[in-house]
């Protein structure tokens, strides 16, 4: 009885881990809605398709370049999945490049650094690649191309004890394009 008990709870925690992406396909175009506003913070703007909302950007990738010109990886303040300014000009590139490349799909990966348990870490990266798939789809990217992961602390890009710049390096979220499936 106790061998079946603990199976099931652990078939429980497994399925709570693999989410499905049940994000709404975006219907027509949409604009960046964040700023940025004191301190380099990014700032919601509410409904930017409305007229005298919208926001300049440069959105541009060259064609035929490889999705690594866009940038792969966007960074984020310690404890934070709010986008600097850098990182939506690396979104909107990644967006552009994705417009250019209709049957690419991403899986948007969120990371943490080594400080915090593992769930709030996982929590966490959660928020941060889905900070990212948001602001894709804004930017018109449809939803349904986009995927989310998080893997917390667990995949380090560099193993640090307490460097702060060490430890900047894993509070990330990385894009991972993939083509279309052969036969489609």
């Amino acid at each position: 009885m106790r061998v079946t008990v603990t199976l099931i709870a652990a078939v429980l925690a497994l399925s709570a881990c693999n989410m499905p992406n049940d994000t709404p396909v975006a219907s027509g175009p949409v604009t960046d809605p964040y700023t940025t506003g004191a301190g380099g913070v990014a700032v919601y703007r509410g409904d930017v398709n409305l007229a005298g909302n919208r926001l300049p950007g440069a959105d541009t990738v060259a064609a035929g370049a490889d999705f690594a010109a866009a940038g792969a990886t966007v960074y984020f303040a310690e404890a934070q999945a709010t986008l600097s300014e850098e990182a939506r000009a690396t979104l909107s590139r990644q967006a552009a490049w994705l417009a250019q490349n209709a049957g690419f799909t991403a899986t948007v990966e969120g990371h943490a650094d080594e400080p915090g348990t593992r769930e709030f870490n996982l929590a966490l990266g959660a928020r941060r690649a889905t900070s990212v798939q948001e602001y894709l789809v804004a930017k018109g990217v449809e939803a349904a191309r986009i995927r989310t992961v998080s893997f917390g602390k667990e995949r380090p890009a560099s193993i640090c004890a307490s460097e702060a710049s060490c430890l900047g390096r894993n509070r990330r979220a990385v894009t991972i394009v993939a083509p279309p499936a052969a036969g489609v």
